[in-house]
């Protein structure tokens, strides 16, 4: 187990200890239940259908290879390298340049980029930002972003219960200062958890991309080009459907703080650290 799966295994860990705890606090084993039903039940449809939710607003259109044959064909080429099923492949036309994975599972995955990408990037570039969403795939990302997001929902969830009707201490006494701190400090740390959840699965695909194409160094200089950008070019599906961000390469919000307990991605500066470091392993860079 790497370095960043272990951290991951770790965060998950600590996401649902916390829901034990608080669940415990204010409900009991019955609580946690209902809270677990609760949150499952608002997850289930967004698993299940989030991928064609997503690509709808962003107005995605899907390529083979008689219209787009060397971004279908690329895809294609690290599907076998990395053992996966092809994916579908669309394309985005929006000028800022970002990319993203989606699907429930690699049967059902799906990889879009934004015209923005393919025309800023190189063809190395571009395959190692394809090469990342793939590896999102292999990984499963999308099921443990689902499982931590039931979790943090059924953590909001009874907290809230808690802010409105208080805790019961053990002589059955409703303690409404305690019902009020847990209340408001409980989706914090859960929100806080899942956040870094998803920093680590980025870090996890960056690595994996390195090691399916043996080119950390391009996978680099594609996050050095995309960050120089994003920044300064606006994309309103993404501004109008923020909770989409996270599935990005790099975050596409304008205005978006970076390296705090709230970003959904690592610093761009520390991801090209660590594939660089890759590169002076691979004997590629002094």
């Amino acid at each position: 187990m790497s370095g960043n799966q272990f951290k991951t295994f770790a965060l998950m860990a600590a996401i649902i200890a916390l829901f034990m705890l608080i669940g415990g606090v204010i409900g009991g084993k019955g609580g946690m239940l209902m809270a677990l039903i609760f949150g499952g039940a608002m997850n289930f449809f967004a698993y299940w259908y989030s991928a064609d939710m997503v690509l709808r607003m962003y107005n995605a259109q899907e390529v083979g290879p008689h219209n787009a044959p060397d971004l279908y064909q690329m895809v294609a080429e690290l599907a076998s390298r990395a053992q996966l099923p092809m994916p579908k492949v669309y394309v985005i036309n929006q000028d800022q340049p970002n990319a993203f994975a989606t699907g429930r599972n690699p049967e059902n995955a799906a990889v879009a980029f934004t015209t923005g990408i393919m025309r800023v990037l190189n063809y190395s570039e571009l395959r190692g930002v394809a090469a990342h969403e793939l590896s999102h795939v292999n990984h499963r990302d999308i099921l443990i972003s689902t499982v931590s997001a039931t979790v943090a929902g059924a953590i909001s969830a009874i907290a809230n219960m808690a802010m409105w009707f208080g805790v019961r201490d053990e002589e059955g006494h409703r303690n409404w200062l305690a019902g009020l701190l847990i209340g408001i400090f409980a989706p914090l740390a859960a929100a806080v958890i899942q956040m870094a959840i998803s920093r680590s699965r980025e870090y996890l695909a960056d690595e994996g991309a390195a090691n399916l194409t043996n080119e950390p160094l391009a996978l680099a200089g594609a996050l050095q080009k995309i960050e120089g950008i994003v920044r300064g070019t606006y994309m309103p599906p993404a501004e109008e459907h923020p909770a989409t961000a996270q599935m990005m390469i790099i975050n596409p919000l304008s205005g978006e703080g970076r390296d705090n307990l709230f970003s959904t991605h690592p610093s761009t500066a520390n991801r090209i650290m660590r594939l660089e470091d890759m590169a002076k392993r691979m004997g590629q860079l002094r």
